[in-house]
């Protein structure tokens, strides 16, 4: 994390007080482990899956992903002795609806289900940003897609930042997974996909899926580190090290965690349109049909 948060320029918005306090971030995935990092932030957890009331995760990528998010490394400071592993916003809080299980597979109805928790709740736990690393192709059933996109698209008319991984399906074109493709929010594709590591990782070179959508639309919008990131582990108090565009999404969620801290009053197409106009590098300059790299100094600054 401690070369992600270089790349992305985090420094300017750590020296002005930025950390996500008071911002809710809601993560739908496999679910969350009462690791140190999160110390009390964690303030909700559904399981959607198997109807269970304690934290747990089997299969860890949920734990990973939120400690991109929120972890704040107090484990990598006092456990290990190593450099502090602390996610993008180390004080947000995070709500986990656990949708997917020990194999990472869901199904839609979990998913819609889970969804429909946010919008009902969305005001009590004060929620302003979704990240969804989950995804089906867009060879699933229509009205399932249906159903999907409507979904997303309904929590970010209530106000709800929703942030999708584009999928691990590239290099080839209208790759991006569902809800990914919607118009409204905000895709994210892997930056540094065309490393050697994802093949260790059972990912292939260029593994980041890409648009445009059927619809043309331009998927993903913003890109990010998503290759060998080290964040929770869900066994005690540990990290582990995932590459997927599932990681490269909750690095641009909690940059989005530190923007809402300071400009709290922004609507989520204002905040895309921030996002849009403050890439760097570029796309063009990237080589990459995209908006360009998530620029957390550009993004904070007045």
């Amino acid at each position: 994390m401690n070369r992600v948060r270089k790349i992305i320029h985090t420094d300017y918005a750590y020296k002005t007080g930025l950390s996500g306090k008071n911002v809710t971030v809601a993560i739908m995935d496999t679910g969350i482990v009462p690791h140190v990092d999160f110390g009390n932030r964690i303030r909700y957890f559904g399981d959607f899956c198997e109807g269970k009331t304690g934290l747990y995760d089997d299969n860890g990528h949920g734990t990973h992903v939120s400690g991109i998010v929120a972890g704040s490394g107090e484990a990598s400071r006092k456990e290990y002795g190593m450099p502090v592993c602390h996610g993008i916003a180390p004080q947000a809080d995070i709500v986990m609806l656990k949708v997917l299980d020990a194999k990472g597979n869901g199904n839609t109805r979990d998913v819609l289900a889970g969804m429909e928790w946010i919008a009902k709740n969305q005001q009590e736990y004060q929620i302003r940003l979704l990240n969804i690393s989950v995804g089906m192709l867009p060879s699933a059933g229509e009205r399932e897609q249906q159903e999907l996109l409507s979904a997303v698209d309904d929590l970010w008319d209530r106000g709800i930042m929703v942030v999708a991984a584009a999928g691990n399906n590239g290099p080839k074109e209208n790759s991006v997974t569902i809800p990914g493709i919607s118009r409204k929010i905000v895709t994210i594709g892997s930056s540094d996909d065309g490393k050697s590591e994802p093949g260790k990782r059972g990912l292939k070179t260029g593994y980041s899926s890409n648009g445009p959508t059927a619809c043309c639309i331009v998927k993903p919008e913003i890109l990010a580190p998503g290759t060998a990131i080290k964040s929770c582990g869900r066994e005690k108090n540990g990290y582990r090290v995932k590459s997927g565009t599932s990681m490269a999404a909750p690095v641009v969620t909690g940059a989005l965690a530190l923007a809402f801290q300071k400009y709290p009053y922004l609507s989520p197409a204002e905040m895309k349109l921030r996002l849009y106009e403050r890439a760097y590098p570029r796309g063009e300059q990237l080589g990459r049909k995209c908006w360009g790299m998530i620029h957390v100094d550009h993004l904070v600054r007045g």
